[in-house]
């Protein structure tokens, strides 16, 4: 089990103070209640992870906050952030299935191009063979770009955006980021990029999806959850 994983295996996970076991964060965020999202990313400094491009047309917003799914593949959450080290920041891409808030798609890098949306997109794609999922993000110019939606519409994947820079219009994977910062970000300081990114490897494929407890599903880690409902 991961070190900073050993305080927070037990029905309330974190302490009053954090509260990351009940989904995280201090403030509720209006209209996500029912979808059992709490909170926002605190994260630390001006780092900009959406850039828009005025030529872009976005995709319309399929989702209007409701991030409540009733099976798998049914509706995706996908967003940028960012990982301090001492060599540099790094950019975390990470897809969510909203159904069960496994991670089902994730890449980093040290830039914000294109190929790092794309990377995730491709996990996802390769994990669980949708058809006809809603791909819901920002209207950042890494999701709005041609070869994003030229891979979306091959693999059936149907994007959806909202608002630019808006923490509402993606509050799942604003809440995911959260958690992201409450219980590893905020505890761990990185001496280089390789360390950065196995910490995060380590936080998503061996605490965050197979371990850590949800509220909203019923107390069950993502994993555990797709498997008690038999994905």
């Amino acid at each position: 089990m991961l070190d900073h994983a050993r305080p927070m295996v037990r029905r309330g996970c974190m302490p009053s103070s954090g509260q990351a076991g009940r989904s995280t964060g201090a403030n509720a965020l209006p209209g996500s209640c029912a979808a059992g999202l709490l909170g926002a990313s605190r994260r630390r400094g001006t780092i900009v992870t959406t850039r828009q491009d005025k030529e872009a047309r976005p995709a319309p917003d399929l989702v209007d906050r409701n991030f409540v799914a009733s099976r798998p593949n049914q509706l995706w959450v996908a967003d940028i952030t960012f990982v301090p080290t001492a060599s540099g920041f790094l950019y975390l891409a990470v897809v969510l299935d909203a159904w069960s808030r496994k991670v089902v798609g994730w890449s980093m890098a040290h830039h914000l191009r294109t190929e790092l949306v794309l990377d995730a997109l491709e996990m996802a794609i390769g994990q669980r063979r949708p058809d006809g999922v809603i791909h819901h993000s920002d209207q950042g110019s890494q999701y709005t770009s041609l070869a994003f939606g030229k891979r979306c519409k091959e693999a059936g994947v149907r994007p959806s955006m909202g608002s630019v820079g808006d923490a509402y219009d993606n509050a799942m994977c604003e809440s995911f980021f959260a958690t992201l910062e409450c219980e590893l970000l905020e505890r761990r300081r990185f001496a280089s990029q390789a360390e950065a990114k196995m910490a995060c490897f380590s936080f998503i494929e061996g605490w965050y999806n197979p371990v850590r407890l949800h509220s909203a599903l019923g107390y069950h880690s993502p994993m555990a959850y797709e498997h008690a409902m038999e994905i």
